[in-house]
C-alpha cells in the first residue's frame, strides 16, 4: 500500500501575481522534489514550506509537503494538509490523488472506518482507480475481521428472519371480520350442540330406587 509520490504539475490559482513569482514557486518546489528523490526529506520540506511562504495557495507545494511530513513520520499533520487540498481545489486528479493519500495515512493507522470513507471518495473522483478500490477492499475485509459477527448476534438475526418467515401477512379489516363471524358462526353451532345433547341425556326423570 504505497503513497502517491510528491507531483510535478503545478496547480496556481488565478490570484497568483507575476510570472517571475510563478517561477520562483516553481523552481523552489522542484528543489524540494530533488531532495524527496534523495530522501532528504527534512531539507524538502523547508523548500516546500518556502514555496508556500511566497505563494500560500500552491497546492502542488501544499500536497508536496503532505508527502513529506507522513515520510518524516507526522502522519497526522500529513493528513490535515490532504484535507485542505480536496476542501480547496476542484482539479479532479489531485482531488482524488489527495483522498487517496489520505486514505493509506489511515489505513497504516489502522482508523479503517476512516480511511474506507476516504478511499469512497477517492473513487467518486476517480471510479477507474484499480489501486484505490484494491486499497478499499482490503480495508474492508480487514475491519471485518477486526469485528466479527458474535455469536449471540448471529443467532439474535436468525431468529429475527425465522419470526420473520412465520409472520403471516396483515389482514384487511374487511376479511378481520369475516373471520370474526366465522368464528362466530362455529361457536354459535357447538352451543346449538350442546344444547341438543343435553336435552336427550337429561330431558326425563331419574328412577327411583
Amino acid at each position: 500500500m504505497k503513497i502517491i509520490s510528491v507531483i510535478l504539475t503545478f496547480f496556481f490559482l488565478l490570484s497568483l501575481s507575476g510570472w517571475s513569482q510563478q517561477q520562483q514557486v516553481i523552481k523552489t518546489i522542484q528543489a524540494g522534489n530533488d531532495y524527496y528523490k534523495q530522501q532528504q526529506f527534512d531539507q524538502a520540506a523547508a523548500q516546500y514550506n518556502k514555496a508556500l511562504q511566497i505563494d500560500p495557495s500552491s497546492l502542488t507545494a501544499k500536497f508536496n509537503l503532505a508527502n513529506t511530513l507522513y515520510k518524516q513520520d507526522k502522519p497526522d499533520e500529513g493528513a490535515k494538509l490532504f484535507s485542505e487540498i480536496t476542501g480547496n481545489t476542484k482539479e479532479t486528479d489531485l482531488r482524488s490523488k489527495s483522498y487517496y493519500n489520505k486514505g493509506v495515512i489511515l489505513s497504516k493507522q489502522k482508523k479503517l472506518e476512516e480511511s474506507i470513507e476516504t478511499y469512497k471518495n477517492a473513487l467518486r473522483q476517480n471510479p477507474e482507480d484499480k489501486e484505490t478500490r484494491e486499497n478499499l477492499q482490503k480495508a474492508l475485509l480487514e475491519l471485518k475481521k477486526k469485528n466479527p459477527p458474535k455469536k449471540k448476534d448471529q443467532k439474535e438475526n436468525k431468529k429475527k428472519q425465522d419470526q420473520k418467515k412465520q409472520q403471516q401477512p396483515k389482514m384487511s379489516p374487511k376479511e378481520a371480520e369475516q373471520r370474526l363471524k366465522l368464528l362466530e358462526q362455529k361457536e354459535k353451532e357447538v352451543q346449538q350442540r350442546l344444547q341438543k345433547e343435553r336435552a336427550k341425556s337429561g330431558g326425563g326423570q331419574g328412577k327411583d330406587w
